[in-house]
């Protein structure tokens, strides 16, 4: 079944984890969090298309897990905690999973971090609706205010 557009799915780059997407991705945050398992990690590693057969998982989201898509596992219902225990089984921190996704280097991602993260420019939803409120200019304390403090 396709899921119901949002008003917030025009959000570059963001897929937003609402009740919608956790129902649809179910199978891949079952099979995410199976890897907590010392036991599951070996069988995972083993046999990935076998061990993916325990999941229901449609094609799309069995494709993005063997393909380590994680954008793709997140549209598809991903939870980024749950999907990020994949990347671990792989030997890969979260700044590795991160970096890969915003398709830059991990020293890149980082100092990007480190100053304060990516812009907010071109970053917004494209309709509008979440530009920055302006500000109200503060207004002048009166005297009698003033000379109270």
């Amino acid at each position: 079944m396709a899921r119901k557009p949002q008003d917030y799915d025009d959000i570059p780059g963001t897929f937003v984890f609402d009740a919608e997407r956790s129902r649809q991705g179910y199978g891949i945050n079952m099979f995410c969090m199976s890897l907590m398992k010392e036991e599951n990690r070996r069988a995972f590693k083993a046999n990935e298309a076998e061990y993916l057969k325990k999941f229901q998982l449609s094609d799309a989201q069995r494709e993005a897990i063997l393909k380590r898509d994680y954008n793709r596992m997140l549209e598809l219902g991903g939870n980024i905690y749950f999907t990020a225990k994949l990347g671990a089984t792989d030997g890969h921190s979260f700044q590795h999973l991160a970096a890969t996704m915003t398709g830059s280097s991990q020293d890149d991602y980082a100092a990007m971090m480190l100053a304060g993260g990516r812009s907010v420019k071109g970053n917004r939803s494209r309709s509008g609706k979440d530009k920055p409120a302006t500000k109200k200019k503060a207004k002048p304390k009166s005297r009698s205010t003033a000379k109270r403090k």
